[in-house]
């Protein structure tokens, strides 16, 4: 679950990362079977430089033929479908081909400045779709929220990003030259991201692309909804998910309250400082119960909504409910009944 720290609800919503799942691994197992072909898929620098074989760009760039790099890729790019569920499957794509073809400018030239600095000829690169993926960091590190899962030894903190990290720190130890396309991928979405030279409006999936993807490809790699479980947070931050679980405990745990408080109500209806029996009823059947007011205390019950205690209510937390559509009167009782804790007060003025 630690690996997890983006959902557990598979590859709902996800198709573009179901699809290259699937498709890569399924070119990559079929490579191994047909290993007479692999010449076709090495991505040697050496030959679009000096041969012209420009074509290598795209077959050399797309299918991994080392099973360790295709299955720590394809781990990462799991864990990374939470950028499809946030962005949609057209801005994610987006990103995935703009950076697939920076990084092909930026393999030539760091490659390039190795030979200079180091006077060393890089000839091959690994194969595969590697510098995108490596480019997955750059958000991954940016916008999702690092959170404490454990403690070891009393001092090293693991966090919630840990195992990813450690997917693809194996991943950059398993070939020579996978540094050069970790710092090709990463260079490529800080500059992707960062919309240097309106890159983004450069390179985006055109709407009929997108259109025909949805008709005709998202179909086939779509995936159903999970069953059995909540809705929360699909595609959502862990913080976020345990945010959402967090406030549905509150209602549970106010509605356990509210149950307890009226099977106590029977057996003492006048014990405990909050009148719950008369507190309840009046938000959820108001002017039906009410026993008929004494004429000398109408006026006086009309001007002043009765209170279940003496503690002070603040004017600002009964001015937000009441821009949520909320009675004055319901305000005061739900913030009164929940000792001045607006988030318990408006749950429960929501479900009742």
């Amino acid at each position: 679950m630690m690996f997890t720290t983006t959902g557990s609800r598979g590859l709902y919503k996800a198709p573009l990362s179901k699809g290259l799942l699937l498709v890569l691994n399924g070119l990559t197992v079929m490579l191994i079977l047909l290993p007479q072909y692999q010449h076709l898929f090495i991505y040697s620098l050496q030959a679009v430089t000096l041969h012209h074989q420009v074509w290598r760009l795209v077959c050399g760039r797309l299918i991994c033929l080392d099973v360790k790099d295709s299955f720590c890729s394809s781990l990462l790019i799991y864990n990374f479908r939470i950028f499809e569920r946030r962005f949609g499957t057209r801005k994610f794509a987006s990103f995935l081909l703009g950076t697939w073809c920076l990084s092909a400018l930026m393999d030539i030239l760091l490659a390039q400045t190795v030979q200079f600095l180091l006077d060393y000829e890089v000839e091959e690169l690994p194969a595969g779709l590697l510098a995108p993926v490596f480019s997955l960091f750059v958000p991954f590190y940016l916008t999702i929220p690092r959170m404490p899962v454990t403690q070891v030894l009393g001092q090293v903190h693991i966090t919630n990003k840990f195992l990813v990290y450690i997917v693809g720190l194996q991943l950059l130890t398993s070939s020579p030259f996978m540094w050069l396309l970790a710092l090709s991928g990463l260079i490529s979405g800080g500059l992707y991201l960062s919309n240097l030279l309106r890159l983004q409006k450069l390179m985006f999936v055109p709407s009929w692309v997108s259109r025909l993807g949805r008709h005709v490809l998202e179909p086939l790699f779509s995936s159903s909804q999970p069953t059995g479980e909540t809705p929360l947070g699909m595609g959502a931050t862990l913080d976020i998910q345990r945010q959402q679980r967090m406030d549905l405990l509150d209602q549970q745990l106010l509605l356990a309250q509210y149950n307890e408080a009226r099977r106590n109500a029977r057996q003492q209806p006048q014990s405990g400082l909050l009148q719950w029996t008369r507190f309840f009823p009046t938000l959820r059947h108001r002017g039906q119960n009410h026993p008929p007011a004494q004429p000398h205390t109408q006026a006086h019950a009309s001007s002043q909504p009765p209170l279940l205690d003496n503690s002070p209510v603040a004017e600002e937390q009964v001015a937000r409910l009441v821009e949520m559509g909320f009675s004055r009167t319901d305000a005061l009782e739900a913030l009164r009944a929940s000792n001045n804790d607006i988030t318990m007060a408006t749950n429960f003025l929501l479900q009742h």
